[in-house]
């Protein structure tokens, strides 16, 4: 998401760039060595990126998937070039290994990131032709494009294509898969007015909690048949005792208990 405006008559190289201080709290992309800066988003632009990150991070954790989903991560395109994607997915070497760079997080060269995802706002073109391109002179194999206003989802990918990137469109009351990753289905529904994150999550700890009672149920049940199993089986071990005793008093008496 970002606003074009009168670039300043020096531009700036990439390394400038990776340490410059603008303005406080504005974000600014690179675009051939000029700024710019990116308007501030909705709330429901902010809230749909919270649940994307949120669904991917749950999704790779529970796959066990080594890929690291970011916000506010800048993705460098071209030599004095560089986006913020809403979103971006990366290996977890990638993400430690900007982890350990000084200044601005931004995978550079060489660090290729697996998805990226952009919430459109109201400069859309840059998100729909001009991004598409810097994405796919990339060859970055997967690029959704969430556009609230036309309330639709692009999935973009196979980048080598002719004139770049393959799309598919979704819109609402359908449900689209993730390219890279087809177990992971999302509703476009959804996506467009997606639920609180914190409200997800503490529906997975109530979950968590409720199934945490019911093993300990089915735990202190099963003690309570263990139990019942050892009373019945010390009342069979009496029963068997007081038998064999009196079987040992008949035969003292001459008399064969198996005939009794």
């Amino acid at each position: 998401m970002s606003q074009v405006v009168e670039a300043p008559a020096k531009t700036m190289t990439f390394e400038e760039y990776r340490f410059y201080q603008g303005e406080p709290d504005v974000l600014y992309e690179l675009f051939r060595g000029r700024l710019i800066p990116m308007a501030t988003p909705t709330s429901l632009h902010t809230r749909i990126c919270d649940y994307i990150a949120y669904i991917l991070k749950r999704h790779f954790a529970s796959q066990k998937i080594a890929l690291v989903p970011t916000i506010v991560t800048g993705v460098r395109t071209e030599v004095d070039a560089s986006r913020i994607p809403d979103v971006v997915v990366c290996s977890e070497d990638v993400w430690l290994q900007s982890c350990n760079r000084a200044g601005a997080g931004i995978l550079d060269f060489g660090e290729l990131p697996t998805l990226v995802v952009e919430v459109t706002s109201e400069n859309w073109r840059e998100d729909y032709i001009r991004k598409r391109a810097e994405y796919a002179s990339l060859e970055i194999p997967e690029y959704w494009i969430i556009d609230p206003n036309k309330e639709q989802v692009w999935i973009l990918s196979n980048p080598e294509s002719h004139p770049g990137y393959a799309q598919v469109e979704y819109t609402r009351g359908q449900s689209f898969n993730c390219v890279q990753f087809p177990e992971l289905v999302l509703s476009v529904d959804t996506v467009l007015w997606p639920p609180l994150v914190q409200d997800l999550i503490a529906e997975e700890l109530e979950q968590l909690r409720q199934e945490k009672e019911r093993a300990s149920q089915a735990q202190e049940q099963a003690e309570q048949e263990k139990e019942r199993a050892e009373r019945e089986k010390e009342r069979a071990d009496r029963e068997k005792e007081r038998a064999d005793q009196l079987a040992a008093k008949l035969i003292e008496m001459g008399l064969d208990p198996n005939t009794l």
